[in-house]
């Protein structure tokens, strides 16, 4: 489909996070320091598992896979947004938009499927222990991380479909510091209701559908592991409590986002920025803070190859 059949801009125009320049470049020296800190975390958390025996468990295969799609969402928006920093007029062009908008959904659907087959997998581990290692065989793994970025491609694909459908005739500024589902579609020059029906049911009802359910999972997770010993109840819930964290840290946004209809609120920025700037960078700090094994491997990785 060529895009210029569905519309006559050719560009928006970000209007960004802050129009105050001086809250422009504290975020941006902020966000430069976090962003080049961070990140490596991500890839260290990669390289560790990758290189580590000790961890080969389907946990560790699915948390490694989380720092990737982490590491690929840091991507999208933030290195864009500090660019935009330190320029007068921030333009994106609607390819680049549409884009930007498929890939954000893309590894953002692939994340919070992710989310639900580590919650899968401790479900297995912990109330079914002898079934665990048939059910959660290499094969198993492997097909669950394919399903996942499947359903990821099929829920932004469909974004992005919906979306080249609306025609796009002006204005064409964008309320936000990147291209996004609720600030584009406001600028269609058409009825958009039915659209928004579309894209609520796409994004936010499988959104809440998926945090209730992760959160029901540890719930009976959380009750089963009451009668176990000791040292296997603490490192259960050790685990557990690093996964609700984070699932609450990722849908709790997702849902203020994508469960509405799309109108604009004062606090719709602050929340995007750290649904997608702050949070990706995040993840790996969360669980190597929470994970002994993570962090005594990558101790071990980092004497080996940094300190020698």
């Amino acid at each position: 489909m060529e895009l210029e059949n569905s519309t006559v801009v050719k560009e928006f125009i970000l209007l960004g996070l802050t129009q105050s320049q001086n809250i422009q470049l504290l975020v941006f020296v902020l966000v430069l320091i976090f962003y080049l800190v961070i990140l490596p975390g991500n890839f260290l958390m990669i390289v560790t598992i990758k290189s580590d025996p000790a961890l080969t468990a389907p946990l560790y295969f699915f948390l490694g896979n989380l720092a990737f799609l982490d590491a690929s969402y840091s991507f999208i928006v933030a290195p864009r947004m500090l660019v935009d920093f330190l320029s007068t007029k921030k333009v994106i062009s609607y390819r680049d938009c549409i884009t930007q908008l498929f890939f954000l959904h893309f590894l953002g659907g692939g994340e919070g499927l992710l989310l639900v087959v580590m919650a899968f997998d401790r479900y297995i581990a912990i109330c079914r222990p002898l079934h665990y290692s048939t059910v959660m065989n290499p094969r198993a793994c492997y097909a669950l991380l394919l399903a996942l970025w499947l359903g990821g491609f099929i829920h932004s694909i469909i974004q992005v479909a919906l979306i080249l459908r609306l025609p796009f005739c002006g204005p064409n500024q964008l309320e936000n510091f990147f291209c996004d589902v609720p600030q584009v579609i406001k600028l269609a020059c058409t009825d958009t209701f039915v659209v928004e029906l579309l894209m609520v049911s796409n994004s936010g009802l499988l959104t809440l559908l998926c945090f209730l359910g992760l959160l029901a999972s540890y719930s009976v997770i959380v009750c089963r592991i009451r009668g176990s010993s000791s040292e296997g109840k603490n490192k259960a819930l050790s685990t557990c409590t690093t996964h609700v964290i984070i699932i609450l840290l990722m849908f709790g946004p997702a849902i203020f986002i994508y469960t509405r209809p799309f109108k604009t609120f004062p606090a719709d920025k602050v929340v995007s920025f750290f649904h997608t700037v702050i949070l990706p960078l995040m993840n790996p700090v969360i669980y190597t803070l929470r994970n002994q094994e993570v962090k005594s491997s990558m101790k071990r990785l980092l004497s080996r190859h940094v300190f020698c």
